[in-house]
């Protein structure tokens, strides 16, 4: 019997390799940002083509590489970080196991061009799968342009299973603004097929937060500060207020670096507990600095999970710095509302002293209309209970086709065959107005209602990238939006019977919808952007409606292919038969 196993040849081997680092386009973004960080770049630019398909460069104006380094470079494990094992416990930089470039020249065709300060001329590498093809001298800026092209050219199944342009793209400004959020004191600019999208200046810490996240964030945040021997955290977390149901701002950064930690998010949680209602999620940024020998950042491929010496300690710390920041607004005064204190006056003033009045006919034995009783009672005819035909609690109901009984605001009560019928107004609302934002968009006859005074509402580079996937569904429904550039639109029209809705609260909920769905399935985003406007468009809960309109919303709801359940799944009716009304008043 022949032997079994073999080396696999360098190219095999290397893709499976690359797999693990570059697993799609903002992979590569990461990888290169990272790396300009390191080379001590103060503007870093990222040019995008059909969302990284077709073209990722990142230019940077950092110290360059020598010839004989950029052709080290794209070795594997080559790297100017680490020398030797004890290395990797005191990392100050972002990019250390030399696997980068190594993995990105696998799977791509790459170009690079690089000069230091101190060279005349430049060096421009060219490779592809690997492989070396040009190598020559040019004249080039100092610093790095690494162009890498036609990502997975050479693994077609890769690249087929490439999730959509809207969704590829989102996930690389993700991992723009991880790199940006740390480093507000470098200049960063994106550019999608040759259009500027984002560019962020150098700024303060929290401007760079609102330059990323948008300017509705920038009253709500709050600073953290503390220092220990052990840790130092700083950063900014969101008022209670600002918290919210999903889609929370949520970074944790280490020594400079991104990081997903459960443990500590359960820190953050337990402090914000006392103060948000149970299932929202607060806004935070927060910044850890440690000593690189407490961590070790190289348990998986994309250094995003990170295990940390004294984790429980540094839990506790976490959670007290948080509980402090939310504490110490509340303990501070307003002083344009302060109340003003009379100045003390050494002149004298004449003093009176209070006089009170006395009612001299007031006797609290006496019974009259302005006083009360010692029996709070109320009067009742109890000869009116044990008359033989008393008349029916809600004499309304014995009419199925013109009855309906309210309840609290929120339920719809009715007869029909099957028995007595209770109804949830506000679901059944929502299962009406569903329907018909799905048929609008179907149909592409949204009907829409000119605003007189049109509105603005501004996204972030973030949620603009799902624009795209959603702008004819919500011109189908009825918004007429205008593009005035920068992320920013104006709101012109809205569909009609919105016109009393918050227009800008709901179109940034259905954009977060959209970006919590994905762009993947076109049906399920365009369910998920009728529900949303649905329940925001909805009769709220809490008052009576006149008996005519709840007629009206029931027999729509009955002519409804699915009245008994909203689209996401939740109860709209509910059937008490005649047998169960028996059992329930044996």
């Amino acid at each position: 019997m022949s032997d079994i196993i073999r080396l696999l040849p360098d190219s095999i081997a290397n893709q499976i390799a690359a797999g693990e680092v570059i697993q799609r386009p903002a992979s590569v973004v990461k990888e290169l940002m990272e790396n300009a960080v390191d080379a001590g770049a103060d503007t870093i630019q990222v040019i995008i083509k059909d969302a990284g398909r077709t073209l990722i460069q990142v230019i940077d104006n950092g110290k360059g590489m020598s010839e004989t380094d950029a052709r080290m470079a794209f070795e594997r494990h080559a790297t100017s970080k680490i020398a030797q094992a004890t290395d990797l416990y005191a990392l100050q930089t972002l990019g250390f196991r030399g696997e980068a470039l190594a993995s990105i020249v696998a799977v791509a065709q790459v170009e690079l061009k690089t000069r230091r300060k101190e060279d005349e001329t430049g060096t421009l590498l060219c490779l592809a799968a690997s492989q070396l093809e040009k190598k020559e001298a040019i004249a080039t800026d100092t610093g790095s342009s690494f162009s890498v092209k036609n990502l997975f050219f050479n693994i077609p199944a890769r690249r087929k299973f490439l999730k959509s342009n809207e969704t590829e793209f989102k996930n690389i400004i993700t991992e723009l603004e991880r790199v940006a959020l740390v480093y507000p004191q470098i200049v960063f600019a994106l550019r999608h097929n040759d259009t500027e999208l984002l560019y962020l200046p150098v700024s303060s810490l929290k401007q760079r937060i609102i330059n990323v996240m948008g300017k509705k964030i920038s009253q709500s945040l709050l600073p953290v500060n503390v220092h220990s021997s052990l840790i130092r955290i700083s950063g900014f977390i969101g008022s209670p207020e600002s918290s919210k149901k999903k889609n929370a701002m949520q970074y944790f950064f280490v020594n400079g670096r991104y990081m997903r930690h459960a443990y500590f998010h359960r820190a953050v949680m337990m402090a914000y507990e006392p103060f948000i209602p149970a299932g929202d999620q607060p806004n935070y940024f927060i910044y850890i600095e440690t000593d690189p020998a407490s961590m070790d950042v190289n348990i998986h491929p994309t250094k995003t999970e990170i295990k940390f010496e004294n984790e429980q300690l540094l839990f506790q710390v976490i959670a007290a710095a948080v509980k402090e920041a939310i504490a110490v607004p509340a303990l501070e005064f307003d002083r344009a509302g302060a109340i003003e204190m009379p100045v003390f006056s050494q002149q004298k003033m004449p003093v009176e002293p209070p006089k009170v009045s006395v009612r001299s006919d007031y006797n609290p034995f006496r019974e009259s209309p302005s006083t009360l009783s010692y029996d709070h009672r109320p009067k009742v005819n109890w000869e009116q209970l044990y008359q033989k035909d008393p008349e029916p609690v809600a004499p309304m109901l014995a009419d199925t086709s013109s009855s309906v009984l309210q309840y609290k605001g929120q339920y719809l009560i009715t007869t029909l065959k099957s028995g007595l019928t209770i109804i949830d107004r506000h679901r059944a609302h929502v299962r009406i107005l569903f329907d018909d934002y799905m048929k609008r968009i179907q149909q592409r006859k949204g009907v829409s209602q000119k605003l007189i005074f049109p509105e603005i509402i501004t996204f972030t580079a973030k949620e603009a990238s799902v624009l795209p996937c959603v702008l004819d569904d919500l011109a189908y429904i009825g918004f007429d939006l205008g593009d005035l550039g920068n992320y920013s639109y104006s709101i012109n029209g809205v569909p009609a019977g919105l016109e009393n809705v918050d227009v800008i609260e709901t179109l940034q909920e259905m954009v977060d919808k959209t970006l919590e769905t994905g762009c993947e399935v076109k049906d399920e985003v365009t369910e998920a952007l009728a529900l949303a406007l649905a329940k925001k468009s909805a009769l709220p809960n809490g008052k009576n409606i006149p008996d005519e309109e709840a007629l009206s919303l029931i027999a729509q709801l009955f002519s409804s292919s699915a009245s008994n359940y909203t689209p996401d799944g939740k109860a709209i009716v509910s059937i008490l038969s005649e047998e169960e009304l028996k059992k329930r008043l044996k």
